[in-house]
């Protein structure tokens, strides 16, 4: 990739996702050929010349999307999932008095996390417990949605973080794939966010996970998003970021994990 090549790409990301792009060309060819390849161009050349035309707006986003990060795997963090499950869940479960929780993986990539969270909300109503969840899922990516949707996974996925008795309790062997089970696939509501576009009409939410994003956006489109986020939280609500990631600023204050932050009473207040 030429220079300029590169420049182009990484102004696409920045203006249309916040994204900090890889700044060598090693990283961008790796991701953009098979792109490049399975649109129908010839090289990552041919595809970014189309940028400027008739199909500019789609291969725009395909290269955009193309620099997302897609990693992601069944109860990432089980440490999280903990917490979740013996702290935040069912302290949100005594203040809604029967109300459901929502839940919204807003970066949900292909999927792992939102069913990780429904077999955890099938867990609690078959131990007894009184949370129940209302789950939403979003991303950027098109082609990332639709494999969530799909709930299609390769043994090598299903075997990242997936216990044997929820393989076999809620997937369905598929040739040599497994499939989520229908009935957890209908508990998720889908939709495509972009994250640094007006967040205004996405809703409230009681529990935002949006993990493994920020570390990938520029400074200010961070500080963006973070802003936003906690407009979607009640004062007692809970966002959930990577491990490498840090919710910095006024908006929020420790929770009870490290990756689990809690959104500012003054700050909820004010914005109200």
């Amino acid at each position: 990739m030429t220079p300029q090549e590169i420049a182009l790409v990484a102004g696409l990301c920045r203006a249309r996702a916040g994204l900090a792009a890889p700044a060598n060309a090693y990283s961008m060819e790796s991701r953009l050929e098979p792109v490049a390849r399975a649109a129908g161009f010839a090289g990552i050349t041919a595809m970014l010349a189309a940028v400027g035309g008739e199909r500019g707006e789609t291969v725009a986003w395909r290269v955009v999307e193309a620099m997302t990060c897609a990693e992601t795997s069944f109860f990432d963090d089980k440490a999280v999932f903990h917490v979740l499950e013996t702290d935040v869940l069912p302290s949100l479960a005594r203040s809604r008095a029967g109300a459901p929780i929502r839940v919204w993986s807003a970066a949900c990539s292909t999927g792992q996390e939102i069913y990780s969270l429904a077999m955890l909300a099938d867990h609690i109503h078959r131990s007894g417990g009184e949370a129940r969840l209302d789950l939403a899922a979003s991303d950027i990516s098109a082609g990332a949605l639709e494999r969530a949707k799909s709930g299609l996974y390769t043994q090598f996925e299903v075997q990242r973080g997936l216990p044997i008795r929820l393989l076999v309790r809620h997937l369905e062997k598929e040739g040599e794939a497994w499939r989520v089970s229908a009935h957890l696939r209908r508990q998720v509501r889908w939709r495509r966010i972009n994250l640094v576009a007006d967040l205004a009409g996405v809703g409230e939410f009681d529990v935002i996970f949006c993990r493994n994003v920020l570390c990938g956006m520029d400074p200010a489109s961070r500080a963006r998003v973070l802003e936003a986020l906690s407009t979607l939280l009640p004062e007692d609500g809970y966002l959930v970021l990577g491990s490498r990631e840090e919710a910095a600023g006024e908006a929020f204050a420790a929770g009870p994990h490290p990756a689990i932050h809690r959104p500012r009473r003054a700050r909820h207040i004010a914005a109200a």
